[in-house]
């Protein structure tokens, strides 16, 4: 292929585009060998020369977009170093009675998972097999990978990582609005607000092309930014540009009750929306009444006229938005911290109106479209509930079976994990677009249980910390050699398209899964061509709340602005909630919810709250980035970030070796000396694996609405190591080989 190919970037939600050209590929050469690799990765096969990295086979350029206008990140930039990486899984790894991973054909490993899965079905059943899924799949590979778990395995366990992303807030907007999506408008909205409050978003960072669309709200010294860190978006609040709150980790629901209280005291309620498009005023108001601004600030370290001034100008007039992220999220109380964000800004009479809404930042690529196909285990396409009549009656329909085949609900991610290996729990995994080795909370415990099992089939494009456990590997097609589409943050369906040839030895995902269901004489219809598989997905969704069906590929790829729902017929949905909300009645829910304070433990004498996040130049587990030279040499290892105050309390100076520690496990870091963060806290970054692998103690406790896991507040104690213990640097690769 030689001609340019307009896409999307690999990474983020925002989904920033991109064109690709293809480089002239040149007169083949065999590449001198720089080293022999000095150890392999545990239970790999013996250690192969290395051989240089190669040219990345296409060039990128940003493409004017809505979301980017031309502007791409360094992640997006050098996305393309990842095509040709030398670590790049070239064949199937199959485990051999040595222990080690050692190629195999494509007809030898999937002819061995297959039968491996035929005879753990037939000795323990159906649920003895688990399908964990990712949000960076496309719609299609998501949709796909629903109906291979339900009709081909016949399993009810089925989850994804998304659980560890969007769920709260997803849960937050189906209670409240009767659907989920992200943003309820196009991004582009935001350019004429002059308020913006962000609650636990970081998109300075996490998606720095964001920031473009926060011009407006500086210029009126109107961005607000709540974050226990002062980030790098909390610093575009500077030079009068707008206020940054920093309450204490943790805490996020406590300020929302009482800036709830604020406007109902100071009678800056839109009494008129209320009154016409909402139900629950009354019980709401009575769970905020002890929620005065003094004990918020006694709670939260925010002054209480802080929290005045702030409620009055959320409520000044035109132009404000809320928008939400995993920092107020992750949490065992996330779906009624996002419930309370959603309350507020109903009694300020914001959502539906245009220029002013609520919306929530989804963060991995396909985090949007991820959730709306299958991939969740309570969940058919098009948004349907699984437990739905109907529901099951028109998926089976397109699906050509009868309703009673479809299993019933699964159980969500943290509980599918838990199980792993346990009687009566799932004895083999299929692992696709996720790490959970370093994403996961409470990582010792996973690693445990996948160790338990008797099967674990992982497909990655590189031999990332869950797949070097695997007993089979399968390689798998980067995003500039695919066709599909992804539905970003806005609810914006796009296509992805295929700029080069795949490396010869690996497979599209879509093909993997139908070789599998024919291995399994599975007898619905698996088709490997991408435009076919979503055309089915049309028809799947048709009717649903997320209802895909007058969308083709045609109108996407005439560059159709194209937003679901879009029922057939229809000219889509690019702004919710101008007339109705999607309950029944029409009207949204204003839920009263409250403070647990038995939610999460609180720190003791010489404990501190550990707070985890993002960093600029990597992106989730860091499976991808930690693999580009660039990104690697800029952040090259996690780093524990604490208050000078704090240091010095320990006896910590900066560039220390440490332990953070508590009892689910102990990460070695060095000490990072910053005053961006608070004294009671400490901060690690979650992209790294091993022995700074931040999740070793994040808490596997859930949210009892969402199964959201507590990911952002997690007790920990910090020691400086001795100088003659070692460092916990990572490997010049900082991946495994």
């Amino acid at each position: 292929m030689t001609r340019p190919a307009d896409s999307h970037c690999p990474y983020c939600a925002l989904q920033c585009a991109m064109t690709l050209t293809p480089v002239p590929e040149p007169v083949a050469a065999v590449p001198e060998p720089v080293a022999a690799v000095p150890e392999p990765v545990e239970g790999t096969a013996a250690a192969t020369p290395a051989m240089p990295p190669a040219a990345p086979p296409v060039t990128i350029a940003g493409r004017d977009f809505p979301t980017n206008r031309g502007g791409l990140c360094k992640k997006g930039w050098t996305s393309a170093e990842l095509l040709r990486a030398p670590s790049r899984l070239g064949a199937p790894l199959v485990r051999g009675a040595d222990g080690a991973l050692h190629e195999a054909s494509w007809d030898e490993a999937l002819d061995l998972v297959a039968a491996r899965l035929r005879g753990i079905r037939s000795a323990h059943g159906a649920d003895a097999v688990g399908v964990f899924g990712g949000g960076g799949l496309t719609n299609e590979k998501a949709y796909l990978l629903g109906k291979f778990a339900r009709l081909a395995l016949g399993t009810s366990r089925i989850d994804y990582n998304g659980r560890y992303c969007m769920s709260s807030a997803a849960a937050a907007g189906n209670r409240a609005f009767g659907i989920d999506r992200g943003l309820p408008f196009p991004l582009e909205d935001l350019d004429g607000a002059s308020t913006i409050l962000l609650l636990g978003t970081n998109v300075a960072e996490t998606m720095p092309p964001f920031i473009g669309h926060l011009a407006g709200a500086q210029a009126a010294g109107g961005l607000v930014v709540v974050d226990p860190r002062r980030t790098a978006t909390a610093r575009l609040t500077d030079d009068g540009k707008g206020l940054h709150v920093q309450p204490a980790p943790g805490t996020d629901l406590a300020l929302l009750l009482g800036l709830i209280h604020v406007v109902i005291a100071e009678r800056l309620v839109d009494e008129a929306y209320v009154a016409t498009r909402t139900v629950g005023f009354d019980r709401l108001r009575r769970s905020v009444a002890s929620w005065w601004p003094e004990r918020v600030q006694s709670v939260t370290g925010v002054a209480a006229l802080t929290l005045r001034r702030l409620a009055r100008r959320l409520a000044s007039g035109a132009g404000t938005y809320i928008l939400t992220g995993r920092g107020v999220e992750q949490h065992v109380d996330g779906t009624d911290t996002a419930t309370a964000a959603i309350n507020l800004a109903l009694l300020l009479g914001l959502p539906g109106r245009l220029g002013s809404g609520y919306g929530t930042l989804t963060g991995q690529g396909n985090g949007q479209g991820g959730r709306e196909h299958g991939q969740k285990c309570d969940q058919l396409p098009g948004y349907r509930k699984i437990v739905d009549p109907d529901a099951r009656a028109h998926v089976a329909r397109v699906w050509g079976v009868d309703p009673d085949v479809i299993p019933g609900p699964g159980v969500p991610a943290v509980e599918l994990l838990q199980s792993l290996g346990r009687p009566g729990g799932v004895r083999a995994l299929m692992v696709h677009g996720s790490n959970l080795v370093v994403s996961s909370p409470n990582v010792e415990a996973v690693r445990a249980g996948l160790e338990r099992l008797d099967l674990l089939v992982v497909c990655d494009f590189f031999l990332s910390e869950t797949a070097a456990m695997a007993d089979v590997v399968l390689p798998i097609t980067q995003w500039a050699e695919e066709e599909g589409t992804m539905t970003n943050l806005e609810g914006r369906v796009i296509r992805r398209r295929r700029a080069i040839t795949p490396p010869a030895g690996v497979r599209d995902e879509l093909w993997i899964l139908a070789e599998l269901a024919r291995r399994l004489e599975c007898t619905a219809a698996f088709d490997t061509d991408p435009e076919r598989v979503f055309e089915e997905l049309r028809l799947a969704s048709e009717g649903g709340i997320a209802d895909y069906s007058g969308i083709d590929y045609a109108m996407l790829d005439h560059g159709a602005a194209v937003f679901w729902p879009y029922p057939r017929g229809s000219v889509g949905t690019p702004r919710l909630f101008a007339d109705r909300f999607a309950h029944p009645d029409g009207l949204a829910r204003l839920v009263a919810v409250a403070v647990r304070e038995s939610a999460r433990p609180r720190p003791g004498d010489g404990e501190l709250t550990l707070v985890t996040g993002r960093l600029l130049e990597h992106y989730q587990s860091g499976a991808q980035t930690r693999r580009v030279p660039e990104l690697l040499d800029a952040q090259p290892e996690a780093l524990a970030s604490l208050h000078p105050a704090t240091a010095d309390r320990l006896g910590i100076a900066d560039g220390d070796d440490l332990e953070v520690a508590n009892h689910r496990g102990a990460v070695r870091v060095r000490a990072r000396l910053t005053t961006d963060i608070r004294p009671d806290a400490v901060f690690l970054p979650f992209h790294y694996g091993d022995e700074q692998a931040a999740n070793l103690l994040t808490s596997d406790a859930v949210d009892p609405i969402s199964s959201m896991p507590e990911f952002k507040t997690n007790v920990v104690r910090v020691i400086r190591l001795a100088d003659d213990v070692g460092d916990a640097r990572l490997t010049e690769a900082g991946v495994p080989a």
